[in-house]
């Protein structure tokens, strides 16, 4: 499983380059460029892994391209919900296990400058457990959460659609 999910991570880091992140040291980048393919092999990841858990970090840009970002996103409990009006989201799961709730309706929802929406939580979505291997699409305008989990692992892939 591992495997496909890297799988798919390199098909989308295709038109990267790889920068080292001045913060840590791992290769990571900001810019994508359009002339040539990166590749983040799998010491890479677990080293960000074990680097991110060390300094605490649940996010870690490896690219900017623009219109999209890929980030390696690892927590340790459940988190806010989450509500993208003109994000796509495409998460591969590469570690660990949660319970993921989607759809439904944003409880106590705020809206940023950006439209984006954060809440304590989602009423009426769908819950299911999520686990390394799977791959999650999130369409723009709905909820989304990781409700529980004692640690999950993920590629987070997010194109800008609108």
């Amino acid at each position: 499983m591992r495997a496909l999910a890297l799988s798919l991570f390199a098909i989308v880091a295709v038109t990267g380059m790889a920068q080292k992140l001045p913060e840590s040291g791992l290769v990571g980048g900001f810019v994508a460029p359009l002339d040539r393919a990166v590749d983040f092999p799998l010491a890479q990841l677990l080293a960000a892994n074990r680097d991110m858990d060390a300094k605490k970090i649940q996010s870690l840009r490896l690219l900017e391209g623009g219109k999209f970002t890929v980030n390696i996103r690892r927590i340790t409990a459940g988190e806010r919900s989450l509500l993208h009006p003109a994000i796509t989201d495409i998460w591969v799961v590469t570690e660990g296990s949660g319970v993921m709730v989607t759809g439904g309706e944003m409880i106590d929802a705020k809206r940023d400058a950006r439209g984006e929406q954060t809440g304590t939580g989602i009423r009426g979505g769908t819950e299911r457990t999520i686990k390394a291997g799977d791959v999650i699409y999130i369409p723009p305008g709905v909820a989304h959460a990781v409700k529980e989990t004692k640690q999950i692992t993920y590629l987070n892939i997010r194109f800008d659609v609108k």
